[in-house]
């Protein structure tokens, strides 16, 4: 099973041999008000041999029974005086459930703890791409080895993931996660504002974690509650068209800058919640053909989002099943590190101490 935690929706994916079994969502409000409605649909779907359970930022490969609160920080990266927890308590109280309940859950990598990413790439870099998004390279490497009938060490691509909050941009070669630029350091998402200037960040001083799912294309819009097909319906009015302009360009830049990384990708893919809209497909579409062939994630389920669908072939993968060849070749098993191993600000130090990281 694999569990997607989106800013929308808790996603969940089932494999059964290598078959589709589950194929479920829940709305991540109802999910951070009782996070038992998560461990209801896990038990309705036992037994199961393995769970790649909500990871955020990441670990590398962690069983539920060595979280502690270290490790919980590393995954969320939320500091205990932000006044803006609540989702993240929504979260905490589900992982603390799933370990009450001894699910055979296990936690799993980021984009920075790949041992397949060169380590200057990742020099004063967290997000790289979170967890779900290494996910979605999962789903992106098992499609294109099915749709060119190639191996999966044959794959090559960078993939677009848009999700309702965040953006990640991923480079993949020889069926390897080489590179990515995260929701918080690329062009702004759907609500997010991507990379902040880091003169903004210091007049800012402190700030909530709610700041990083602000300022995106919704915000720029001056409309926060729009859903993504309204923005496009409206994308030629006024500030809908600055907005749209601003999104879209922020993709194309991401693209574009993955090619110092993938020189010669065989394609572009396009996955996540907003390439569900038409509209934004086809003006990405026409946008980056310039710089390579464009196609949509072609996953196997019809409810789950692509994040949930990579999650269940790593969770398959890890327990030895018909994907194990596919998890072998991404050398996730190798993943390794913490999220702060590779910051070079003085201030780390002091940091890693006051987190117990």
């Amino acid at each position: 099973m694999g569990v997607d935690p989106g800013t929308k929706s808790f996603d969940f994916c089932g494999l059964d041999d290598g078959e589709l079994f589950v194929d479920s969502t829940i709305p991540s409000e109802e999910v951070m008000t009782e996070p038992r409605l998560v461990l209801e649909l896990l038990r309705s779907a036992m037994p199961l041999d393995l769970i790649a359970g909500p990871s955020g930022y990441g670990l590398p490969i962690t069983h539920i029974s060595k979280i502690d609160d270290k490790k919980l920080f590393l995954m969320v990266l939320t500091k205990p005086d932000d006044k803006a927890r609540e989702g993240i308590i929504g979260l905490r109280r589900v992982v603390k459930a799933l370990k009450e309940e001894n699910f055979n859950v296990f936690f799993t990598p980021g984009v920075v703890h790949m041992p397949t990413v060169p380590t200057h790439r990742k020099a004063n870099r967290i997000d790289m791409g979170t967890a779900d998004k290494l996910c979605c390279a999962i789903l992106g490497i098992f499609d294109q080895a099915r749709h060119y009938k190639i191996g999966y060490k044959e794959t090559s691509f960078i993939l677009v993931e848009m999700g309702y909050g965040y953006n990640a941009v991923l480079g993949i070669d020889g069926g390897r996660i080489v590179d990515g630029i995260g929701g918080t350091t690329g062009g702004i998402g759907f609500l997010s504002l991507g990379g902040m200037d880091g003169e903004l960040a210091y007049l800012l001083n402190k700030f909530d974690k709610s700041t990083l799912r602000q300022g995106g294309a919704a915000y720029i819009a001056g409309d926060e509650r729009i859903t993504p097909e309204e923005f496009a319906e409206r994308a030629h009015d006024g500030r809908y068209n600055l907005a749209w302009k601003a999104f879209m360009e922020g993709v194309e830049k991401g693209v574009a800058q993955m090619h110092v990384s993938v020189r010669e990708p065989k394609e572009i893919l396009l996955s996540g919640r907003l390439c569900r809209v038409k509209r934004i497909y086809d003006e990405l579409s026409n946008r980056l053909s310039d710089l390579g062939e464009v196609r949509k994630v072609e996953g196997f389920a019809k409810v789950a989002k692509e994040a949930a669908q990579g999650a269940a072939l790593l969770a398959d993968g890890l327990a030895g099943g018909r994907y194990k060849e596919l998890i072998d070749a991404m050398n996730i098993k190798e993943a390794g590190g913490t999220v702060l191993d590779n910051i070079y600000l003085k201030a780390i130090g002091e940091l890693r101490l006051r987190y117990g990281a």
